[in-house]
């Protein structure tokens, strides 16, 4: 069993995953410490580079990966949606601890519903790099959130949230019985989603805090 004060690495490409997994773990984990490392040049890079995952983006995630094996932590959360592969490597480097995809939680509970899965995003990215995460079996979606990034970027979460509600609104007409919130960030919309669609609504965030948990409690 592990230390009956865990600490996470949480590793974040974008500000706006910071306060929503910070304050989900406050919440229902207290007696976690938690270590936050931000790079927000990653998702700007790998937006305009237009090489991908490639070594050199490999070799970023395994330096932050290195860096917070080093400081102590007990598992890493990787917060960025886009960069499966990268996060992929760091797991193979190392197989003793938890290392999470952002993403890998609340697939599987969205996979467990049986119900065609409605994915809004609002960084194009992440619906190239995500859909393939999925199970083969299982009947998908997608819905790009445009412009709610720069809304959220500019200041305006209420527009964000509300380009997101309209998004999920898409899928929800197109028969999904589930809706997935893509990234961290979108975290802050699943209340009006629920609303507008009176659909489950599913966030990495909380998916991820409740892995980690049973994972480090076993």
């Amino acid at each position: 069993m592990t230390s009956p004060q865990p600490r996470i690495a949480l590793i974040h490409a974008l500000s706006h995953a910071v306060d929503p997994i910070n304050q989900a773990i406050a919440r229902d984990w207290p007696s976690a410490m938690r270590m936050n490392l931000l790079d927000d040049s990653l998702s700007a890079d790998l937006a305009a580079s237009g090489r991908g995952q490639d070594a050199a983006m490999q070799m970023r995630f395994q330096r932050l990966a290195g860096y917070a094996v080093d400081c102590g932590c007990h598992a890493i959360l990787f917060t960025c949606s886009a960069f499966g592969t990268c996060i992929e490597a760091v797991a193979q480097r190392y197989p003793h601890m938890p290392v999470l995809k952002p993403n890998e939680a609340m697939i599987d509970d969205a996979s467990a519903l049986g119900q065609r899965i409605g994915l809004v995003a609002t960084f194009a990215p992440t619906l190239v790099s995500m859909p393939p995460e999925f199970p083969a079996h299982v009947q998908l979606e997608t819905g790009l959130a445009e412009e709610a990034l720069a809304a959220l970027n500019a200041g305006d979460a209420q527009r964000h949230d509300e380009l997101i509600a309209q998004a999920a609104m898409v899928l929800a007409n197109k028969g999904c019985g589930v809706i997935s919130l893509a990234q961290f960030s979108m975290a802050r919309a699943a209340g009006l989603v629920a609303q507008r669609t009176g659909l489950t609504v599913l966030t990495p965030v909380a998916s991820a805090v409740t892995r980690l948990k049973t994972l480090l409690s076993t």
